[in-house]
Formats: C-alpha cells, sequence, structure tokens
C-alpha cells in the first residue's frame, strides 16, 4: 500500500508543476504515503479486534456517558481533514465495556473517509452489535 499511495502522491507532486527530486521534496511522497495510511487505518481493523473480548456483565442499568472523545477524520468529498468531539452514551442491557474501549470504537470509524452523519450511525450501530444496550 504505501508503494502505491508513494507513487499516487509522486505523481500528484508532478502534476501540480513541481519537482519531485528537488531537495524540498524528496521524501514527501512517502511522508504523505505514510500519513494517509494512518488516517485511513479504520479499514484495516474490525469491531472484534477493537472490543477485544472485553465485555462484561453488569446490573447497572444508570446510563454509561463517554465525553469529548476527540476524533480526527478526512471528508470523503474532498478528503480533507475534519475534527471533532464525540459524546457517547447508552443504557446497559446486561453488558458494559471499557470506556476507552468506546473512545476506539470511535476513533477506528473516524479513520475512514467519512461524513458526519454515517460516522454517528456506525459508532452506534457498534455500540449496539457490541452491547445491545436498552438505548
Amino acid at each position: 500500500m504505501i508503494d502505491s499511495l508513494t507513487a499516487s502522491y509522486r505523481n500528484v507532486i508532478e502534476t501540480i508543476g513541481e519537482d519531485p527530486n528537488r531537495e524540498g521534496l524528496l521524501d514527501t511522497p512517502a511522508r504523505a504515503a505514510k500519513a494517509l495510511e494512518f488516517l485511513t487505518s479504520g479499514y484495516r481493523q474490525d469491531l472484534e479486534t477493537i472490543v477485544n473480548g472485553a465485555v462484561f456483565e453488569s446490573d447497572n442499568d444508570e446510563m454509561v456517558v463517554v465525553r469529548d472523545v476527540e476524533l480526527y477524520s478526512m471528508c470523503e468529498h474532498h478528503m480533507l481533514p475534519f475534527f471533532g468531539r464525540a459524546h457517547v452514551a447508552y443504557i446497559p442491557n446486561g453488558w458494559i465495556t471499557g470506556l476507552s474501549k468506546i473512545a476506539r470504537v470511535v476513533d477506528v470509524y473516524a479513520r475512514r473517509l467519512q461524513v458526519q452523519e454515517r460516522l454517528t450511525i456506525q459508532i452506534k450501530d457498534a455500540i449496539k452489535e457490541t452491547l445491545n444496550p436498552l438505548t
């Protein structure tokens, strides 16, 4: 993946009229490729791996809230970054997970080409699939 992205970024640099062999741009295609690999790493992760079995029985019936989860994503329309904070809440139905796992779920879906509306639905669906909460 990195080699293909590096070649693509080199092509972009040439297409805009720059010289990718110029000193300041020599390593830019590889750096940009690594950055894009990281920014889209959510495509290479799945829900089961994220939660990693960290689901526990609980008789808690009060709302669990995880606030101010920082998220960084890329708009699918322009491939430009956007960022924000997510607040995730659910009412347990016999099962809970660690608060850090909720933040990981947010990160995995944010690390894809996204629109904010789909991102929120994907997070909701992941929580529902993992914990089967009341709401």
